[in-house]
């Protein structure tokens, strides 16, 4: 499946509830479990898009094609901190490997989750630029910034 049918599978995933419940002129309340199936399905599609940008990479072919998918991914990464609202963790009774520090360390969290957001904005500007080594370097940049989040905010 290519990066862009991911991104827009994820908005399309991500969208759907709140559609169903502006339609019905109710505000948007989803329960514990569909917020958290929603946020892990959306992490999914960003790691499957994440993954098809390593293959571009390692194949050493233009990564303007990858413009669209890395918007996507940062678009993404401004909104995750509001995936996580309060009662979503492993105490509302859900399998989620979110740890409590997102919760008890919001700050620490929002900050990890600042510094992706603006990390694939570099890695989305580099594509549209169809800057390889610049894209590739990002790329790395990326997954390192990714990587802190799950380090201190995801259960192994």
């Amino acid at each position: 499946m290519s990066n862009k049918l991911l991104v827009l599978a994820a908005a399309c995933v991500l969208g759907a509830t709140g559609l169903a419940a502006a339609q019905a002129g109710a505000p948007v309340s989803m329960s514990a479990q569909d917020v958290v199936a929603t946020r892990q399905s959306a992490l999914d599609m960003s790691a499957a898009a994440f993954g098809g940008m390593k293959g571009v990479i390692d194949a050493g072919a233009d990564v303007k094609g990858q413009a669209f998918a890395a918007k996507g991914l940062a678009r993404w990464a401004k909104q995750l901190p509001s995936m996580f609202p309060a009662g979503t963790g492993a105490d509302s009774g859900v399998a989620t490997k979110a740890k409590a520090e997102i919760w008890t360390d919001r700050a620490g969290f929002e900050k990890a989750a600042a510094d992706y957001a603006a990390q694939t904005q570099k890695l989305a500007e580099l594509a549209e630029a169809n800057d390889k080594a610049g894209f590739a370097a990002q790329w790395a940049t990326v997954r390192q910034s990714c990587g802190a989040c799950h380090d201190g905010y995801r259960a192994k």
